[in-house]
């Protein structure tokens, strides 16, 4: 699988991920990586919150700053 963005632009780069909003395939190059808190109640155990990663390409990392 090739990157959707470098494909436009005519190249054929690999994918190194997927776009978690629209689901385009990501280069390392058109690849944004996010990190936020997940919290999580884990039963008969207190809360814990652990950090998690998500891929967005450029156009849907730039929706979800707004």
């Amino acid at each position: 699988m090739h990157c959707l963005d470098c494909h436009t632009q005519g190249a054929a780069t690999p994918a190194v991920g997927i776009c978690r909003a629209c689901g385009a395939a990501v280069c390392t190059n058109h690849a944004r990586v996010l990190t936020h808190e997940v919290h999580r109640r884990p039963f008969l155990a207190p809360p814990a919150e652990a950090p998690a990663r998500s891929v967005r390409c450029f156009p849907c990392a730039g929706a979800d700053s707004r």
